[in-house]
């Protein structure tokens, strides 16, 4: 293959978005469709995947040489042996307070998994409602599986939630004897082959057989590498809800809703939020958001104080499971709500800057957004108002920034090949 191609696959929290790139990294294709029933459903990925995929021109399908999968951190899915999902995925902001008392004696050193938000406490409620033995997947990691038909592993950042230490590559000590260990996947890093995609679904897809499944990272990941963010920049994603990344020179201490990834052989901290834009659009169905924003005056205080939560519990810049939003009072120009709820998700943003510079990351000077709120330029400028650092745009989708990881493992695999043909070539 002359001029391979390299395929992203974004599993968002509304929906799967494609990208495919040549070696250069130009975007050639990107398309999303979104779930029809939700995050929770398993069956809408598949089928999103496979739209997406077969909507990709013949002639560049047939070009692919490999592929990463990026998913919600935190949505996990309980499924059989051969990968049969088991009823619906437990999305990631789904607290599940019940359990905290057993996630605090596996996980006592706390960390992204030791919350009740965290996918330890989902896993302890999908056990309870599924019989042993099982398979727990997040969503990426899922995908994955499905493409290769084989869901014995892990890619290391979408399970930081789970328990996977990073640091020392191991699961937590407490897990040895959990009766459900076996459960848990093979942890591979971000940007490392898994396989190639299952033969028959090749042949359904019109795939290359060859196809490589490379470990992708998480959807906020994603979006950072598709940002090309500089070293004095932060990254904030305004999609569903709120992320904020900034890469380090280390790990950070551990604090509520925070983890430090490793992308690209980085150190990648950050924390989310249950906040974002899904508020906005469960407090304004079908109406235009941008056309609303153009009523605003970002320079001047809208006098309000809200807390635009999807739902009750935050994870950060506080852990707190039991929070509740604050959505009242709803003035009668809609207008005058927007800028309130604005300024409240920007408040939000301000204190988890805060929280993660005192955790111990580097104070950004700048920062680049991406997501749909990145396109609001009256959201923009209330941002700068309340942060008071300067802010650019990046429109690149997250699935290019996985198709990277692809690109970048390819490129590795053949650089190795040539140096191994070399060495076998060369005279004794």
């Amino acid at each position: 293959m002359g001029n391979p191609l390299v395929l992203g696959i974004d599993l968002g929290t509304s929906g799967v978005r494609v990208a495919v790139l040549n070696a250069q990294r130009d975007l050639l294709f990107s398309e999303a469709v979104g779930y029809p029933r939700g995050l929770e459903h398993p069956e809408d990925w598949v089928a999103g995947c496979s739209q997406l995929i077969q909507a990709i021109p013949s002639a560049d399908r047939m070009r692919l040489a490999a592929m990463a999968v990026d998913g919600t951190s935190g949505t996990l899915l309980a499924c059989s042996q051969d990968g049969q999902p088991l009823g619906n995925a437990l999305p990631y902001n789904l607290a599940c307070p019940e359990h905290i008392s057993a996630v605090a004696a596996l996980i006592p050193k706390g960390g992204p998994a030791a919350s009740a938000s965290g996918s330890v406490a989902r896993a302890l409620r999908l056990i309870q409602q599924h019989p042993q033995p099982l398979l727990l997947r997040h969503q990426a990691d899922w995908i994955s599986g499905w493409l290769m038909q084989n869901w014995r592993y892990g890619e290391e950042g979408n399970n930081l939630r789970l328990g996977w230490c990073l640091n020392e590559n191991r699961w937590p000590e407490a897990f040895q004897d959990l009766p459900w260990k076996e459960a848990l996947p093979e942890i591979r890093p971000s940007g490392t082959p898994l396989g190639t995609i299952a033969p028959a679904l090749a042949q359904q897809l019109g795939l290359p057989e060859q196809l490589q499944v490379i470990a992708g990272t998480t959807d906020a990941n994603a979006a950072v590498l598709t940002a090309d963010a500089a070293e004095d920049e932060g990254i904030t994603v305004l999609g569903s809800t709120l992320v904020l990344k900034r890469f380090t020179d280390r790990p950070l201490n551990s604090g509520a809703g925070t983890s430090t990834h490793r992308v690209g052989g980085r150190w990648l901290a950050g924390g989310a939020s249950n906040s974002g834009g899904a508020v906005l659009h469960q407090c304004f169905p079908g109406i235009d958001l941008a056309e609303l924003s153009r009523q605003i005056d970002p320079d001047r205080d809208s006098g309000l104080q809200l807390r635009p939560l999807i739902g009750r519990g935050e994870r950060f810049p506080v852990d707190a499971p039991e929070m509740e939003a604050v959505l009242t009072p709803r003035p009668v120009s809609d207008a005058l709500y927007l800028h309130a709820l604005l300024e409240g998700l920007s408040r939000i943003e301000c204190q988890g800057w805060a929280k993660l510079t005192e955790l111990g990351a580097p104070a950004p000077k700048r920062l680049v957004t991406l997501g749909g709120g990145a396109r609001n330029p009256q959201w923009r400028k209330i941002r700068e108002r309340f942060l008071q650092l300067p802010i650019r745009s990046c429109a690149s989708p997250p699935a290019a920034g996985v198709a990277r990881l692809a690109l970048h493992a390819l490129q590795q695999t053949r650089e190795q090949s040539v140096i191994s043909e070399g060495e076998s070539h060369a005279p004794s």
